[in-house]
Order: structure tokens, then C-alpha cells, then sequence
């Protein structure tokens, strides 16, 4: 198949045990193109995985690699991932071969039929712990209810993408990325594929909890003004409870004559407020720092070595 050049973009952080099993499968899917090329973006592993990317790159030019000076993350890796590919069309998929391989020829396929992006929906139901599932659920459940920018429920971060929309992700500077929301806010014709994703082939998962709610939290506040809203709703609600009840204190000592007693209401009341307003400055705060991060203007990403 002739007329057209692949680019298969890979981030991988401590992937040294799955990153040979990767090639081995990839490497005759994307055969049948002849053009093509594969870029590795190792995100300051601390393993062996630059070692590896170098002694295929030896082996196979066409597997190519970054090597990023420390770790800045899933999303950054993508991005430059996609600032460094040439080719017509750009598929991005992990390195732990729980995004299938096999499925880059229906991507193709539908790309070829005049798709700009073809995206994945992860079906997992019968393969995730209870807590993942709920946590999933949540977080779409959120992103759908407060966030202008649709995005489908078990989307992957496995997609192919046109060179026409890989050129807008390339001037595209904001930091923290959040990929998945913004390839659904670039618009364009779009074709979902549901797949079954495989076990990990190596290795643990590199989204702990922590990393999990990160990134949960930046993709809600970056399509998002609906917590801040939300925010001074809730303000403006305590506020107004606040009032009544100072108003109603008022009148009871007045005309009643009596001290108000019940020290156990007087601090359920203060803990409640206290807690609601550390709450909407958490917001605030999240919201702040992402516009002091971006005011800075430093590199998204550093590249201690390359080849391509």
C-alpha cells in the first residue's frame, strides 16, 4: 500500500518489560504501508528504556525516539509525540499492549473513508476492579454535566488523527494538556471504535490514585468554568443562610431576653462555613494556578536526546 506515510506515536515511562513485544506486533501491522515510521517518547524513564529504544532504533530506523531530560507526563509525552511526526495520518497508543495493535487497520480504513479522527472507546466492564469503575464512571458522569466539550464515556487515548488535525494539536501551547478533551473540542468528522483492551504486558500501571485525580481535576477546569459558577452559587447560598440565622439570633435576644445557648450548633455551624469556603478557594486556587503556570511561558517539554 502505497501513497500515504504512517506515524505511530508511543509514549512510555518505565516500559522496559513490554516495549520488544510492542514492536514485534506493530512492526508487521504497519509492514503492509511500506511508509511509515514509529516514535517512542520516553518520558524520563528511569529503567532501561532508553537502552531499548536505541538498540531497535539500530535495528529498524523507522522506530524512532525522544528522550525527554525528566518526567513530564502521559499527555505532554503525546504532545510531542505529535510535534516531532510527519506523517499523513498519526496514531497514538500506549506502550503497555492494552491498546491492540491489530486495530490500526480499521483505523486506517476509516480514515481512508474520510474520517479526520478515529477514536477509541475502551470496554472494559468485565475486565476493572470495582473502585476503577466507579471512579471512571464519576469522572465522565462530571466532565458530561460541567464541561462545554462532549467527551464519550471510556474514550482512550488510542486514536488515529488526520496531519490536517495534528498540525492544530501542534499550535496548541496550554499547560496542563488534557489530549482527550481538547481532540474533542478540535471538532472535525470523527468515528468511534469500541475494543476490548488486553491485560498489561508488563510492569505496573503508572496512574495511582494521585495521578488519577490530577488528572481528573484538569480536565474538568480546563473545559470548564461551571465549579467556579458553582462556587459563588454556594457562597451566595451560605451567605443567605448566614443572614437568617444572624437575624433570627438577633430577635431572640431582643425580644426574648435570652442568650442563645447550644455551643455544639454554634461550631457545626462555623466548620461548615469554614469548610465550604477552604472548598471554594480550592477552586479558585485551581483555576489561578493554572494561569500562573501558563503566564510563566516555560518550554512544555526538554529533550535530552533524539532520533528521528
Amino acid at each position: 500500500m502505497d501513497g500515504f506515510k504512517v506515524s505511530v506515536v508511543v509514549p512510555a515511562y518505565n516500559e522496559q518489560e513490554s516495549l520488544r513485544a510492542l514492536v514485534d506486533k506493530l512492526v508487521p501491522i504497519l509492514s503492509k504501508y511500506n511508509n511509515y515510521e514509529v516514535i517512542f517518547v520516553d518520558d524520563g524513564s528511569t529503567d532501561r528504556t532508553i537502552e531499548i529504544l536505541e538498540t531497535l532504533n539500530k535495528k529498524n530506523e523507522r522506530l524512532c525516539y525522544l528522550s525527554f531530560s525528566r518526567n513530564f507526563g502521559h499527555q505532554i509525552a503525546l504532545k510531542a509525540g505529535l510535534d516531532h511526526s510527519n506523517g499523513d495520518c498519526v496514531i497514538t497508543m500506549d506502550a503497555d499492549l492494552q491498546h491492540p495493535p491489530e486495530l490500526i487497520d480499521d483505523m486506517i480504513e476509516k480514515w481512508q473513508q474520510g474520517y479526520e479522527v478515529v477514536y477509541t472507546l475502551r470496554d472494559d466492564v468485565q475486565n476493572v476492579g470495582w473502585l476503577k469503575k466507579i471512579t471512571s464512571n464519576l469522572f465522565y458522569k462530571l466532565m458530561s454535566k460541567m464541561a462545554e466539550t462532549k467527551i464519550d464515556r471510556g474514550a482512550a487515548d488510542f486514536r488515529l488523527m488526520d496531519k490536517v488535525v495534528v498540525n492544530v494539536f501542534r499550535d496548541i501551547k496550554e499547560s496542563p494538556l488534557f489530549v482527550r478533551g481538547m481532540v474533542s473540542w478540535v471538532g472535525f468528522k470523527q468515528f468511534s471504535i469500541k475494543y476490548i483492551p488486553d491485560k498489561r504486558y508488563g510492569g505496573k500501571t503508572k496512574y495511582s490514585v494521585k495521578k488519577m485525580t490530577s488528572f481528573a481535576l484538569n480536565g474538568i477546569t480546563s473545559f470548564s468554568i461551571k465549579p467556579l459558577r458553582l462556587a459563588t452559587l454556594l457562597g451566595m447560598s451560605i451567605s443567605g443562610l448566614a443572614f437568617l440565622y444572624g437575624f433570627y439570633a438577633v430577635v431572640m435576644f431582643v425580644f426574648t431576653n435570652k442568650v442563645i445557648s447550644g455551643w455544639t450548633s454554634v461550631a457545626c455551624s462555623v466548620l461548615l462555613i469554614g469548610g465550604l469556603q477552604l472548598l471554594m478557594l480550592g477552586i479558585f486556587g485551581e483555576y489561578l494556578g493554572k494561569l500562573f503556570m501558563e503566564s510563566k511561558n516555560r518550554p512544555t517539554y526538554i529533550i535530552k536526546k533524539k532520533k528521528l
